[in-house]
């Protein structure tokens, strides 16, 4: 199972799965792992959480986290900011098609996305085809509260960077609420885990 050698600051005081999901039984996980139709996949906005929660899913399920993100930079051996300087936005966003193509075509993983994968038509469509997708909702200022301190965002490196999240958010909400299954809260690590497994059981 890939290991991710970084933690976003995000979503802290997460509790262990066991102490959440202490009652949670073999059988009980496969039939969640059953209604989540091949994989389980996360899209967001920068600091939803999809990392944080993807990695906790992945541990209750026991089945393998790829977070597309760092499979791009482990793949191209560059950071993102890297990325965006040397090919611009759209050479990371046709890495990152490549990437979600990959990735989707496996079956019975979690998979973390960037905040950008459903600009394209493409990648909303190889989502939707290849799992559950889960949109985890927060608003700017919960976001911001959460990335202010990342310099791994470079769409968050201006003067105003509350004002582009709202941007950001304008231009995408619609796009994952088109592409998600199920749309979940993320307020806190503890809630939104508790929501998202009481919402794929139902």
């Amino acid at each position: 199972m890939p290991v991710l050698v970084f933690r976003r600051p995000e979503m802290k005081g997460c509790l262990k799965n066991d102490e959440l999901f202490h009652e949670t039984t073999i059988s009980y996980k496969m039939t969640l792992m059953e209604k989540i139709n091949g994989n389980l996949i996360l899209i967001g906005l920068m600091g939803a959480g999809k990392t944080t929660l993807g990695k906790q899913l992945a541990q209750m399920f026991e089945c393998p986290f790829y977070d597309s993100d760092y499979e791009i930079c482990t793949s191209s051996g560059v950071s993102i900011p890297t990325i965006f300087e040397m090919e611009g936005e759209e050479g990371f966003r046709n890495r990152e098609t490549n990437m979600l193509k990959k990735l989707a075509s496996r079956r019975n993983i979690v998979l973390s996305t960037g905040g950008g994968s459903v600009l394209r038509s493409e990648n909303r469509q190889i989502l939707r085809q290849n799992g559950t997708v889960v949109y985890l909702h927060a608003s700017p200022e919960t976001l911001l509260e959460r990335t202010r301190y990342d310099s791994n965002r470079p769409l968050l490196q201006v003067a105003d960077p509350l004002a582009k999240l709202q941007e950001l958010y304008d231009q995408r909400d619609t796009l994952y609420r088109q592409t998600a299954h199920l749309v979940i809260e993320s307020d806190s690590c503890h809630k939104t885990l508790k929501r998202l497994i009481q919402a794929l059981d139902e």
